[in-house]
């Protein structure tokens, strides 16, 4: 059953997910276990729905979608079956001497009911996601997908309200209105994944209920070229990455900086690594997606006015398609380079000392990722100390989001708190801290009236 905007009464779906929270069900190890290996199961299950859904509303070419979508999220499922019995268990740590003979330890305990709330450019992978670390760690969810993506949509639905009992998991579909009525109400967590303007107002809406908020949001990942790199290889990861997604990922490079002395024959490489993918005639290639609609279709258009077109900037509003583009000649201050692309865009400007390239990427908020391609491993460590951002990947793009042992999110304008594998886990737990002392030694000097003196107290400083 899809639950209809118009029919839903929102504070009846947490009031019941509450009632459920509160039964104590959801903190079994068996229980998650269940949860997770069924939840795997509908998704191999229905794979091919998916798949469809995701070509109709983003065209995506099968292997970006399986693998970027279907294939990411079952893999993420078999590490936490794998991880979770372990991060379960209460976590012994040491106690001070002065707190003899006491023990302490940590208990994990979930945080109630979360609202996880998705975004368009990987609509089900994103949605999903962060609902296993939800799980995995003994909560109620509610999903609300993207309504931008509405194919896609409607297939979360399907699969989650037919599947699982609407007290522990739901999906609720709807526009803006929906999302507004549902920050309006008190969730033990919210999970946002979106761009920056709209996690504000996210943000701003948890504050009234002092809610805690992962924002997993964006900005302007620069990818830093430097002369020691292989050339050949580094143009054919750039324009894989960029236009993976056509564009419309969120740790996508968005724009380049190249050393001055390398541009040249790096630049042409890049556009012949972007015929070699895509032929003479992107428009006509099965590997290509499609913007998500309309509206950011004209955002886009509107950035090619600037700069020198390279290769691409052809455009078809009816098929919402936009040539892979590499403009050349930017300003730091163009339209271009305002803010997130997040599109099939990849401005290029040039630098001369690496020092130049640092000052321009520190001059900007802090980006979700960054890349750099060097040989040059003194350079990766003063990129590592002297630029804040999110991850990334020294000599490659994107794949850093693949390794589930490595915490995935942003800093600053670019994201709150992190997902994937432990960290997952971490985000929807609570870490209660508890000290079990002993009946059998209870020291007298630590009540009043108080017989030690000032001084002895001092030689434990």
């Amino acid at each position: 059953m899809v639950i209809s905007e118009s029919k839903l009464d929102i504070k009846a779906e947490i009031a019941l997910q509450r009632e459920f929270f509160a039964t104590g069900k959801t903190k079994s190890y068996e229980f998650r276990k269940t949860q997770l290996e069924k939840l795997e199961r509908l998704i191999k299950e229905h794979d091919q729905i998916i798949l469809d859904a995701l070509h109709q509303d983003l065209r995506k070419p099968a292997i970006e979608a399986f693998g970027s979508e279907v294939l990411v999220t079952t893999s993420e499922i078999k590490y936490i079956l794998k991880h979770l019995r372990a991060w379960m268990k209460p976590q012994k740590v040491s106690t001070p001497l002065n707190l003899f003979p006491s023990s302490s330890y940590i208990h994990t305990e979930p945080l109630g009911v979360v609202l996880i709330v998705a975004p368009w450019n990987y609509p089900f992978s994103l949605t999903i996601q962060p609902l296993l670390g939800a799980i995995a760690a003994g909560n109620c969810a509610i999903l609300k997908p993207s309504e931008h993506t509405p194919n896609t949509s409607r297939v979360i639905a399907q699969i989650i309200n037919n599947n699982f009992d609407p007290s522990f998991i739901t999906v609720i579909e709807g526009g803006i209105e929906t999302n507004q009525a549902l920050l309006a109400e008190k969730f033990d967590h919210i999970f946002f994944t979106g761009g920056t303007a709209i996690g504000k107002i996210v943000m701003a809406a948890a504050a009234k209920h002092l809610t805690p908020v992962t924002l997993e949001l964006g900005g302007k990942s620069p990818c830093i070229v430097d002369a020691t790199c292989d050339l050949e290889i580094t143009a054919k990861r750039i324009i894989w990455g960029k236009f993976y997604n056509c564009g419309q990922t969120c740790i996508a490079p968005d724009y380049l900086l190249v050393q001055k002395s390398i541009k040249p024959i790096l630049l042409e490489k890049l556009i012949s690594y972007i015929k070699t993918f895509f032929g003479d005639n992107p428009q006509q290639s099965a590997d290509l997606g499609r913007i998500v609609n309309e509206r950011q279709f004209d955002r886009l258009v509107g950035l090619l006015d600037e700069g020198k077109i390279l290769i691409g900037g052809q455009h078809d509003r009816g098929d919402r398609y936009i040539a892979p583009t590499l403009i050349d000649q930017v300003s730091p201050d163009a339209k271009v380079m305002a803010d997130e692309i997040f599109g099939p865009i990849l401005p290029i400007l040039e630098y001369d000392q690496i020092e130049e390239a640092i000052a321009l990427v520190n001059a900007q908020p802090k980006p979700l990722a960054l890349y750099l391609f060097s040989k040059n491993e003194q350079l990766q460590q003063r990129i590592v100390q002297e630029v804040a951002y999110g991850g990334g990947c020294f000599n490659d793009i994107i794949l850093h989001v693949g390794n589930p042992e490595l915490p995935f999110g942003g800093v600053g304008n670019s994201g709150i708190g992190n997902y994937h594998g432990k960290a997952s886990f971490d985000t929807f737990s609570h870490r209660k801290s508890i000290l079990k002392n002993s009946f059998r030694f209870d020291l007298k000097w630590r009540y009043p009236p108080y017989t030690m003196s000032l001084e002895t107290l001092k030689k434990f400083i």
